[in-house]
């Protein structure tokens, strides 16, 4: 494979491919092009009573982009990850250049749970998310959607459906479909710092009102 750079790498993202290392010592990186995609519908984010109960009463804060590198390295954190040492210093690089970001859960001081992706256009491509306290990834993840959806994003990429998004709304869609929407997001712009940062409680309003 030829070197990755961030150039690289984002015209990757742009043609519908992201890359991968088997395990964190691998040095190795492959492109990956699934069969079938992930996405997470802007309009579509499920919240669950129980959810919207905890997002009501939680002392939780939602921050950007204060702990880029933090929220990387809890995501790598895990017995088994596809991030290893240069993917790392790759998304490290697209954050100083503002194609990556970060959507953090804070208790106090205390990083407890986010999400990191990349930007190209108004196209968001979600990499990975941590939970160190019940529910901080599902909020975060709903902190997300809402930001995306005020910013004007129109395609949130999660690459692959677990059981865990599954859960909150995200649906798979064929190579082709994904292929042709993610044409159409990247022609235009979106600005992911471009809205405030809104309490959880406040999240939650806006999602269940819209839904």
């Amino acid at each position: 494979m030829t070197e990755l750079t961030p150039e690289l790498l984002l015209h990757g993202y742009s043609v519908g491919i992201f890359p991968m290392a088997e395990s964190r010592t691998d040095p190795e990186i492959f492109w990956v092009d699934p069969r079938l995609r992930g996405i997470m519908p802007l309009n579509g984010f499920h919240m669950s009573r129980s959810l919207a109960r905890a997002m009501r009463k939680t002392t939780f804060q939602v921050r950007i982009d204060t702990a880029f590198a933090d929220v990387v390295d809890a995501c790598a954190d895990r017995s088994e990850t596809w991030i290893n040492s240069e993917i790392t210093a790759l998304y490290h690089a697209l954050h100083r250049s503002g194609h990556a970001h970060s959507l953090e859960i804070w208790d106090d001081n205390a990083l407890v749970g986010g999400v990191y992706g990349v930007t190209l256009g108004r196209a968001f491509f979600g990499e990975s998310m941590f939970s160190r306290r019940t529910n901080a990834s599902k909020m975060a993840l709903a902190a997300l959607v809402d930001r995306l959806r005020e910013a004007g994003f129109i395609l949130f990429d999660t690459q692959f459906l677990t059981d865990h998004l599954a859960s909150l709304g995200a649906v798979e869609i064929t190579r082709r479909l994904y292929h042709k929407r993610l044409a159409e997001a990247t022609k235009g712009q979106a600005n992911f710092s471009s809205v405030p940062v809104r309490p959880l409680y406040e999240v939650m309003q806006r999602m269940t009102q819209t839904s």
